[in-house]
């Protein structure tokens, strides 16, 4: 078992990142949506290490990161003009685009797909590190799989302590929910995994935009497509309003269970405060709030009852897939 640390943001720690990556290490680093896992992407040995390390399944695609000056044509065709325009628009940003794979880099980033997700993350930090190393950074959240993202090192370090050498410490990810994914190979984008990046926003700047629905069987093409993610270590139910939640809350009370609520402010008049985890009012509240509470509430809840979002469009879409996957069957 490894030494884990966390290290603030400097030349010295850098160059630490730097080393151990092109040893074929993994380094955590901050984003504006949540911590990352990172390895060289060009590295068999180091992508490896992000799926064992992470018990991620070895068919889930990893995205990978670069700074916002990094030649984007050394890794990827860029075909579509209308990707241009979203990355003048969004990026850097919480946007992730898949393109068509020159081949560049593992193929086991890609799970042997013929396309590359690529994001630019605006967080300062994350730009000084990617800047720094000048790498193409293959990363998925920096977590054990399934498991609530993280959004500080201090959520990394509970989950990965022991199992890699350096967490590279920005503060509190603002963002709270992971990007958007958006598929750029064809005649219009298609919107893989919904985030902070609404469909609503990409059809302003280009018109047309699809959501895409996965079919039995095929290989998904964007991480968060599959399997329950995202899911805190207690009991959880998804309900469709606060009548049911209220029902819900008082069975498990009988049975002898630690219930929280999680809701929007709206709700939390129904509910005692010291049982209340609340995501708060706006959309972009309710994103930055729901990874942070849902790792609380697994501190204290034998179960959390989530309530739906009164809205589903927009920023809202993504916090809604973030409350299905967490609250989902495995």
């Amino acid at each position: 078992m490894m030494n884990t640390e966390i290290c603030q943001i400097t030349d010295r720690s850098l160059a630490e990142a730097k080393s151990i990556l092109l040893s074929g290490g993994l380094v955590a680093f901050p984003t504006e949506t949540v911590y990352g896992l990172g390895a060289d992407a060009r590295s068999d040995s180091g992508v490896d290490k992000i799926f064992t390390t992470k018990g991620r399944p070895q068919d889930n695609p990893l995205i990978v990161h670069i700074h916002r000056d990094f030649d984007l044509n050394g890794l990827v065709y860029d075909e579509m003009p209308y990707a241009k325009k979203l990355r003048e628009v969004f990026l850097p940003g919480p946007l992730t685009l898949v393109y068509r794979s020159k081949g560049k880099v593992s193929s086991k980033v890609s799970c042997g797909l013929d396309t590359l997700a690529v994001r630019v993350p605006s967080h300062v930090g994350a730009q000084a590190f990617l800047r720094y190393v000048d790498l193409p950074i293959a990363a998925p959240s920096a977590n054990v799989s399934k498991h609530v993202s993280p959004v500080s090192a201090e959520h990394v370090f509970a989950d990965l302590n022991g199992k890699i050498p350096l967490i590279l410490d920005g503060g509190p990810s603002s963002g709270g929910i992971e990007s958007t994914v958006c598929d750029v190979t064809g005649e219009y984008p298609v919107v893989l995994r919904q985030g902070l990046v609404s469909v609503e926003m990409i059809r302003s700047v280009v018109g047309k935009c699809g959501v895409y629905v996965p079919k039995e069987g095929e290989q998904v093409r964007s991480p968060g497509m599959k399997y329950k993610h995202y899911a805190p270590k207690c009991k959880t139910c998804l309900v469709t309003d606060a009548k049911q939640a209220s029902l819900r809350f008082d069975e498990f009370k009988k049975e002898g269970l630690r219930a929280y609520v999680l809701c929007e402010s709206k709700y939390a008049k129904y509910f005692p405060k010291d049982r209340l985890l609340d995501l708060g009012s706006t959309a972009e509240e309710m994103a930055s709030r729901l990874y942070s509470l849902l790792r609380e509430g697994e501190l204290v809840a034998d179960v959390i009852i989530a309530i739906e979002p009164t809205r589903s469009d927009g920023v809202m879409a993504g916090v809604l897939n973030r409350l299905n996957k967490a609250c989902a069957e495995e």
